[in-house]
């Protein structure tokens, strides 16, 4: 039976929230949560190998815990998905934005991910991404946006809740107050941005409006600056953001839980613990800290001294554990049966809404591909074990199971350039497969080489859409699946040998020249 902590050291237990290396956990944190000092546990890809593992891995977790411990993890789909091998992957916010039917693909899909969770004993989930996509520049958002609409974000973030919500695994829209305009990535340093709360208020918030009346049960921060909002303080310490906007401008009072604080945005600035006491006094709830067990300690050391101290004041304390009191009564229920993994139905949705999701932005005499085809693939950081193992990504794997004659040329770090360029010139059909390209300088004029030496080229973008406005120039035809997990991939593959007909629409705007 779950207690309720009632002491100050308990509850700051309550409001650190960590990750940890390795398929079991470490010795030093199941006696964490044994004397009550962690609240919350967030779980990586370095933490899963199969369903049954993952599940025995909760199961100590929540052996070990009198107080009970919420289990959380960041599975939007798409290209954001710690579990993929021996579970259900799916396309992500913008592929399922490209449908037709792109509501209730999204609560569907959303709802399939949260019964695998909740089989495998987990209750929160950091999804989804409801950043507008503004930048094409982007290095964190791209993909795993429903777009450059406001409203649509808006109404595809309260389906994707709603998914997440019914099948009984907790939502948390992110990155408030909006990460879509960023030029630099956050784990990395800290972006500053001008965005004028006007524009705050009728743009990047509405999302969260929508969010809230589809009862989400939390809202995640971004550690970015908003100038115009507080020009002191990145957003995750900012009592401006947390207390006037969220509490105060949209009456939202369920959980408000930091970015990880290990992120160099904020890590580099403040410290572990400095910076888990300005969280705490900015009125956030739940402070994660995803990585390393020293600033986890950091984090509960300073925050129970700065207590003791009066510099934080016991009622912020207890408020907060009043809402993580009631966050825990909703949703830490006991795990499902593992036998939903990967159910026939799951796999046959995932399927579907991947077909559904892809756009075939120009129709040209190169598909169904047929003939003398080379491929040229650039690879995925997800496709570095299969490179090592067989040479063959995701991509060029699929398509030479269907099309055994195609010649494939997987990009790597040591491939010299030249080779492809004559790769492509040797070429009757020219399927050249990017993954953001477009944000690479030397990738991109790579690209644009192995296309000007094509006679005729497919381009197939398998992550940001955006490639083809850079790329598309001398393609016959385009394809975009807005996302490379599996069924992205089939439905990539599927449509190049005229399986279906794409019926998407891209969400953001891109125009091949």
């Amino acid at each position: 039976m779950m207690r309720i902590a009632d002491t100050l050291e308990l509850q700051i237990g309550q409001m650190c929230y960590v990750g940890f290396e390795g398929l079991t956990a470490p010795d030093y944190l199941l006696d964490w949560l044994r004397s009550g000092r962690v609240g919350g546990v967030i779980l990586f890809a370095r933490n899963v190998e199969s369903p049954a593992q993952v599940a025995a891995l909760t199961d100590s977790l929540q052996a070990a815990a009198p107080y009970g411990v919420i289990i959380s993890i960041d599975q939007e789909g798409g290209t954001v998905a710690r579990l993929r091998d021996g579970f259900t992957e799916s396309p992500g916010a913008m592929a399922l934005s490209s449908a037709q039917d792109a509501e209730s693909f999204t609560e569907r899909v959303s709802h399939m991910l949260a019964t695998e969770l909740r089989a495998l004993g987990i209750h929160w989930d950091y999804a989804p991404a409801v950043d507008i996509s503004y930048n094409a520049a982007n290095p964190s958002v791209g993909t795993r946006s429903f777009g450059s609409d406001a409203a649509r974000v808006s109404r595809l973030g309260a389906a994707a809740i709603r998914g997440f919500q019914s099948a009984g695994v907790a939502a948390s829209p992110k990155h408030f107050p909006g990460l879509g305009n960023t030029p630099i990535d956050t784990h990395l340093d800290l972006p500053v941005l001008d965005t004028p709360v006007e524009h705050l208020l009728t743009h990047d918030l509405e999302p969260y409006r929508a969010a809230i009346a589809a009862n989400t049960a939390s809202i995640m921060l971004t550690h970015v600056m908003y100038s115009a909002l507080d020009p002191d303080h990145p957003v995750t310490v900012s009592p401006v953001v947390a207390q006037r906007l969220i509490r105060g401008e949209l009456g939202y009072d369920g959980i408000v839980t930091t970015d990880c604080m290990e992120m160099q945005a904020v890590a580099d600035r403040y410290g572990a613990g400095e910076s888990a006491v300005l969280a705490a006094l900015a009125g956030i709830d739940a402070l994660l800290f995803s990585h390393t067990p020293s600033r986890q300690a950091e984090c509960y050391e300073a925050l129970l001294a700065a207590a003791r101290s009066g510099r934080l004041p016991l009622a912020v304390v207890e408020t907060a554990n009043r809402r993580l009191a009631a966050f825990k009564q909703a949703w830490l229920k006991p795990r499902a049966d593992l036998s939903i993994i990967r159910a026939p139905d799951h796999l046959a949705l995932a399927s579907e809404a991947a077909q559904a999701g892809t756009t075939l932005l120009r129709s040209g005499a190169a598909l169904p591909l047929r003939g003398n085809v080379t491929v040229i693939e650039f690879p995925s950081i997800f496709d570095s074990g299969i490179l090592e193992s067989g040479g063959l990504s995701g991509f060029s794997r699929l398509l030479t199971t269907r099309l055994p004659s195609v010649r494939v040329h997987v990009v790597r770090e040591d491939t010299p350039p030249e080779s492809l360029v004559e790769a492509a010139r040797d070429a009757e059909t020219l399927v050249l497969a990017t993954r953001n390209a477009h944000l690479n300088a030397a990738t991109l004029a790579l690209c644009q080489s192995i296309m000007a030496s094509a006679e005729r080229a497919v381009l197939v973008c398998l992550r940001n859409p955006y490639d083809a406005g850079t790329l598309g120039a001398g393609a016959d035809s385009i394809v975009c699946t807005c996302g490379d997990s599996a069924p992205s991939l089939e439905a990539a593959v599927g449509a190049l040998l005229g399986d279906y007909a794409p019926t998407g629409t891209l969400p953001v705007e891109v125009h091949p020249a």
